[in-house]
């Protein structure tokens, strides 16, 4: 016959083994950064003030701030990143479910990353490296650089700057857009202001309008 002592041991380690998962855990701040650890389950993740980092191997649903930037490391999942006032800067093989936006800051996203949505910024440079993007990449005054073997199905766009982006302070430079080795481009590229565009000899682009291609062959495109 089983002691009881034993029984009821028993009993509780099949209750704790049969307890959900634990619960996301949202994280909300005006002022101070946030911190995302690999191995803990998080939900939506937000600050006013401060810079959100997601470190490697972590996951969040959608992750943002206003003044601040954003840091993924390698292996990162989110569902959106976005920020105001701050730059994005992802590791490799980062898996983003829908867009990464900002309006005055800078985005890069390291090889092997998978974006299901756009890329967006107003004022800052965008680049990619060896990234699968199922949206188009759009800006007003940044550069881009479409990096050695990514792939963008949803086209390229370069808005002409109005005075709706007040008090934007928008860089008047013209913009310079790069589709480098190996890269694709699947929709039009669509330039409402003027650029400097190059395109190696071994990337693929859909129509062009507004600009008119340079084409080179080496590792870097040629300066101006």
């Amino acid at each position: 016959m089983q002691h009881p002592y034993i029984a009821l041991s028993l009993a509780c380690t099949l209750l704790l083994s049969a307890a959900p998962a634990l619960a996301q855990q949202d994280i909300s701040k005006v002022n101070g950064s946030i911190v995302a650890q690999a191995g803990r389950p998080y939900g939506d993740v937000d600050t006013v003030n401060g810079s959100v980092t997601i470190e490697s191997g972590a996951s969040v649903e959608d992750a943002e701030t206003v003044n601040g930037s954003i840091r993924g490391g390698d292996d990162i999942a989110a569902d959106s990143l976005s920020t105001v006032n701050g730059s994005i800067r992802i590791g490799e093989r980062a898996r983003i479910a829908r867009s990464v936006e900002t309006v005055n800051g800078s985005i890069f996203v390291d090889a092997g990353g998978g974006i299901g949505g756009d890329v967006r910024t107003v004022n800052g440079a965008i680049g990619l490296v060896d990234v699968d993007l199922t949206g188009g990449i759009e800006t007003v005054s940044g550069d881009i650089t479409v990096g050695v073997g990514s792939h963008v199905r949803g086209g390229i766009t370069i808005t002409k700057p109005t005075s709706n982006w007040f008090p934007v302070q928008l860089n008047k430079r013209k913009p310079r857009v790069i589709i480098g080795p190996d890269a694709v481009v699947e929709g039009p590229l669509k330039f409402e202001r003027e650029v400097s565009l190059f395109v190696h000899e071994s990337a693929r682009t859909g129509p062009v309008t507004g600009a008119t291609a340079t084409p080179y062959s080496g590792a870097r495109a040629p300066a101006e």
